[in-house]
């Protein structure tokens, strides 16, 4: 059977089922069951990944998470990422640029929050949200657009180059989706805070961003840095899809637990002997 990532390499948008759900064949108890089983070895691969940091070995992970609103950004990095040893994750959130970072180029903020040697980093949106918010808002003119495709690839595959692994996920659900989690945002006062009317003028340009995003998968999905579209309609599937992803990628960096840069019988001895 091919892996989950082999399942999830990009397709057309329009040929995708939000509620799809490729490369599992249980239902919502067995897959939260199964989540809980993932996380523990990938805890133990994250924690290898975070102990070979601290001897000088430059491998990083970084999850990216793009999505329209309510796709689920944050509850993959509740349920999934939160299932791995805090001390060792970078999370950062891309929100509206501020005065200094328009100073800068639009990769510049994106660079101060890569994961460093060990890290888990996660991005909450990206780099990618200027050229989507980019092109469908025409906040960039086409000439732009197009350079920071080209900019984006040459960025990802340094820091591959580098010792990083990135892991793309588009987290696809379709409007009646993403109509029905707002609606449940406004009907529920604990989930007041999470509703904003801007996301309402998103939507008027549903249409758009659906196009934006199919150009990005077309541009960007490289053999450094793949997209995989992972179908949202289904939490409980995406965040089993996310996690079984992450853990994938772990085990291909094969990773051991680092060799003590002391002699264990002579510390051994010396603890003994103070005993």
């Amino acid at each position: 059977m091919p892996s989950l990532s082999e399942q999830l390499a990009v397709r057309h948008l329009t040929d995708l089922d939000s509620r799809d759900t490729p490369g599992f064949d249980g239902g919502k108890k067995a897959a939260k069951k199964q989540i809980w089983s993932t996380g523990v070895e990938l805890a133990a691969e994250q924690e290898k990944l975070y102990a070979r940091g601290t001897q000088d070995d430059p491998r990083s992970v970084l999850l990216v998470l793009q999505g329209m609103d309510t796709s689920g950004k944050g509850g993959v990095i509740g349920h999934v990422v939160g299932m791995v040893d805090p001390l060792g994750v970078k999370i950062t959130s891309f929100k509206k640029p501020t005065p200094e970072e328009l100073e800068h180029d639009f990769l510049w903020r994106v660079t101060n929050g890569l994961p460093a040697a060990g890290q888990l980093g996660v991005f909450d949106r990206s780099h990618y949200e200027d050229v989507l918010i980019g092109r469908v808002r025409r906040l960039a003119d086409p000439e732009e657009i197009e350079r920071r495709y080209t900019a984006i690839n040459a960025f990802e595959q340094a820091y591959v180059d580098g010792g990083g692994t990135i892991v793309k996920c588009l987290l696809h659900i379709d409007a009646d989706d993403q109509r029905d989690r707002l609606a449940a945002r406004l009907d529920d006062p604990t989930k007041h805070w999470k509703f904003n009317p801007g996301d309402l003028d998103e939507r008027e340009v549903w249409a758009q961003y659906q196009e934006a995003y199919q150009v990005v998968l077309e541009r960007t999905s490289t053999d450094a840095a793949p997209w995989f579209v992972v179908p949202s309609g289904r939490k409980w599937y995406r965040n089993w899809a996310v996690a079984t992803l992450l853990l994938e990628h772990l085990r291909a960096l094969d990773l051991e637990w680092p060799a003590p840069e002391y002699d264990i019988d002579e510390q051994k001895a010396r603890l003994a002997a103070m005993a």
